[in-house]
């Protein structure tokens, strides 16, 4: 029921994660912007990668509406701060020190901020769903998959100009910008019957990297 959402959200864009390591030939100040964005961006991406665990951990054919529910809604709202921190990263980082770098930084702001709305609405629509009718929260469900993979593919052409040339050449070489696992090892029964914790809190309760990858 949940296979579709997890699949749409691993393949969400997130601002560096498709960064790959370039050639050392940026500059000090481009260096040093990229360190200072990049240092901020760490913990908002492991809170990205631990909300989509949870979500990965909930996609069992029996696993409750109300669980399914109660994890997606937490995991969206986990997702929708961690955009709005990326925005502030990049904003309080002030323009990278390239040609039309003030615009490019504007623009990349502007979608990062716009990506946090969206996954609130998610929230919102996530949390509106009928969990006592299983085929109404499943069709549900795959309406919130379409958003996400929107949400994936349109507005993410600024992100890619701030990760392209100079700039995404030096953030690429930052530990901070790099992929992150979720925070901890499964449990050894949490492939068969992973379920959520009372509170289901993302960057608490996820402990799993996914066990597969879409």
């Amino acid at each position: 029921m949940n296979k579709k959402l997890a699949a749409a959200l691993s393949g969400g864009a997130v601002l560096v994660l498709t960064l790959s390591g370039c050639s050392d030939d940026s500059d000090n100040k481009v260096n040093d912007w990229a360190k200072k964005v990049c240092d901020q961006v760490q913990p908002q991406l492991q809170k990205i990668a631990n909300a989509n665990a949870s979500i990965q951990q909930q996609t069992a054919d029996n696993s409750k509406p109300a669980d399914v529910q109660k994890t997606d809604s937490a995991a969206f709202q986990q997702i929708s701060q961690a955009y709005k921190a990326l925005g502030t990263a990049v904003d309080s980082a002030g323009p990278p020190p390239v040609d039309d770098g003030e615009t490019t930084q504007k623009e990349a702001v502007k979608e990062l901020n716009a990506s946090s709305v969206a996954y609130a609405n998610l929230q919102k629509k996530v949390d509106d769903l009928d969990t006592k009718d299983q085929a109404k929260f499943a069709d549900g469900l795959k309406g919130i998959a379409d958003e996400l993979n929107k949400i994936s593919t349109n507005g993410d052409q600024a992100l890619k100009k701030l990760q392209s040339g100079e700039v995404g050449a030096a953030m690429a070489k930052q530990p901070g910008c790099q992929k992150p696992k979720a925070s901890a090892a499964p449990s050894a029964d949490s492939s068969k019957d992973a379920k959520p914790s009372k509170e289901a809190t993302p960057s608490k309760e996820a402990s799993a990297s996914p066990s597969k990858k879409s």
